[in-house]
């Protein structure tokens, strides 16, 4: 399944990764707000989880320069375009990118690291992952105590009127992503049964949520 899964999201990604930051712009909102809250403690270590073309890890790098950053993603095309990105805004010494599966982190075996992560980053990927709730306990699990989780994505398209609603379902369609509002309610869940701290903000009238999660210390 595993093999299956990272073919898929190299035959999406061949062509598609040459235009993705252009036509993703227009309607993956959210993104530069988790950016700009972020603030990563000096020295922080961070892992994006789906992290396409290093778009996000190379914007966190110049607006944080004392912090460390990991990306992984199912597309091995994608992460040649990610990894020319990087080079070429020559942050190749504090940006590291691995092809992984979600639920397959591990700071040791993925990136040789001693400790946990401080922050993980989700954006806009649990959407296109059909086991998320496996990927979001593992992004949990690869938290240090206190460490921080920031989801971007899609929220309810239900909230939305119409005229919104239906042309943004049949395009996300063609993309294999499925907006999944119970990523809150499991967070919510969590956070009541473990002592998490939870802040859910609600983007755009319902189209996109940014959610923010503490792990208990």
């Amino acid at each position: 399944m595993a093999a299956d899964a990272t073919a898929a999201m190299d035959r999406m990604y061949r062509h598609q990764r040459h235009v993705y930051d252009l036509t993703r712009k227009f309607y993956l909102f959210g993104r530069d707000r988790l950016i700009r809250q972020l603030a990563p403690p000096h020295g922080a270590h961070i892992c994006e989880i789906g992290c396409g073309t290093a778009r996000n890890l190379i914007a966190l790098a110049r607006r944080y320069p004392a912090i460390r950053l990991y990306g992984i993603d199912a597309s091995a095309e994608m992460l040649k375009t990610a990894d020319v990105a990087i080079a070429r805004a020559g942050l190749g010494t504090r940006i590291e990118t691995r092809r992984c599966l979600a639920d397959q982190l591990d700071p040791t075996r993925s990136f040789a690291l001693a400790e946990k992560f401080d922050g993980v980053i989700c954006s806009y990927s649990l959407s296109m992952i059909p086991s998320w709730r496996d990927a979001l306990d593992r992004a949990l699990a690869v938290l240090k105590p206190g460490g921080r989780l920031d989801i971007v994505d899609f929220w309810n398209a239900a909230s939305l009127p119409a005229w919104v609603r239906r042309p943004l379902s049949a395009w996300l369609a063609l993309f294999d992503v499925t907006p999944r509002p119970e990523i809150a309610d499991r967070l919510r869940a969590l956070a009541a049964a473990q002592g998490g701290h939870l802040v859910i903000a609600r983007l755009l009238g319902g189209y996109a949520f940014h959610i923010t999660y503490w792990k208990a210390g």
